[in-house]
Formats: structure tokens, sequence, C-alpha cells
């Protein structure tokens, strides 16, 4: 797995390098700007790009706007984002696109490794991974959705491991259920949100985004 870096704060640049070579894996650029950033992208042809959100000049948006770029130039590139603070608009539209290869993790999830590494590797094998207190900070900030009233506790479960990306069989594990056990949780998820059986993958996106952001369509 070839990896590149945008963070311009160097403990945590140089710390993420170190880390992810130690697991032997190929970290061929680290930069501190969107420029430097996108130049790699662009020379190294990397897997997977992990990107701060907010980078010079302004530290707003500057890692968000690369990161897109980066995508554009190289389609398919996964994407590992990492912030400070939960960017509620960010972190829905993420899962408004429907786009696999992505990532949105707190920076404080880099210390519990393991997580940090199961996450990156999930991103870079085409899933989603979206950070546990992203989650429920996002809840903790919207109104409920009248239609989740209608989970049972153990559906609410299954939907908020869904939201942090995490498929059927590590959903199954994390729960210590079988995966049919939450393949019947999630049609009837899908059902009490009265979501049509279109398409799996979209229901799966839709019922996810009901979760996040309370119903606020």
């Amino acid at each position: 797995m070839r990896i590149v870096i945008a963070e311009d704060d160097s403990l945590l640049r140089e710390g993420l390098a170190l880390l992810l070579r130690a697991e032997s894996l190929d970290v061929v650029a680290t930069t501190s700007n969107p420029e430097d950033f996108l130049v790699s992208v662009g020379e190294h042809r990397p897997d997977v790009a992990i990107v701060d959100v907010r980078m010079p000049p302004t530290h707003t948006d500057e890692g968000i706007v690369a990161a897109v770029e980066a995508r554009k130039r190289q389609p398919g590139l996964a994407v590992l984002v990492l912030s400070a603070y939960v960017e509620q608009a960010f972190a829905t539209d993420l899962l408004a696109s429907g786009s696999a290869r992505l990532g949105y993790l707190l920076k404080e999830r880099v210390g519990r490794v393991q997580e940090f590494l199961d996450a990156l590797h999930r991103v870079a094998g085409g899933g989603t991974a979206i950070d546990p207190e992203v989650v429920a900070q996002l809840l903790a900030q919207n109104r409920p959705d009248t239609r989740l009233s209608r989970l049972t506790p153990r559906e609410h479960d299954v939907l908020a491991l869904m939201a942090e990306g995490l498929g059927n069989t590590a959903i199954a594990e994390r729960l210590v259920v079988t995966e049919g056990a939450v393949s019947k949780h999630i049609r009837s998820i899908f059902a009490k949100l009265d979501l049509a059986p279109d398409d799996q993958a979209d229901r799966r996106v839709t019922a996810v985004l009901h979760y996040l952001e309370g119903g606020r369509r």
C-alpha cells in the first residue's frame, strides 16, 4: 500500500509516517501544505492519501479541497481525512455521495493504533470508515427522526455500526451475533425507515444519513 500524508503539524506528520512504516506500509511522501500534496499525488500515484482537514494558508477547508482535487486527478484514490473537530458538513456530504474509499477520523483516533490501522485498511479496500465519535456528535447536534423511534435497541446498535462504515461481517463480530441475524436486522431497518427495496447499497447509505441527520432531508 503506497501512502501520501498531508498534515501541517510536523510531529503528527512524522509520527504517522513512523507508525505506518513500522507496519511495513510504503509512505512515499509526507507534505505540509495542499500544493505539495497535489504534486506528490501526481508524482507517486499512491493508493491512499491521509489528509488533514485544516491546512495552510487559512486552516479552514484547504485539506478537503485538495483531497477532492486529488481524486479528480486520480480517480479511485482512497482518502482518509483526519480532523481535530467534527466538521459536520463534510461528514454528511461524505456519506451522501455514496462514494467508496473514503474515511473520516478524529485525530485522537490515531493514538488507538489498531483502530486507526483497521480504518486505513478498510478505506484502502474500497470501504468507508467514519469515526464513532463523529457519529455520536452528529447525533447530539440533530433532532430525532420519528422513524428512528420505530427501531429496536438492537437495530439501533446495527445502524450505529453501519454509520461507522462496518460491513455485515464486522457488525456481526462486534455484536457477537451471526451474519444472518445482522442481515435480518438490516432488512427490518430498511422497512421501518420506509426505504423501498431498490438498490441495496443506496438504501444502506440513505439509512445511515437518516441516522446521522435526524431525518432532515
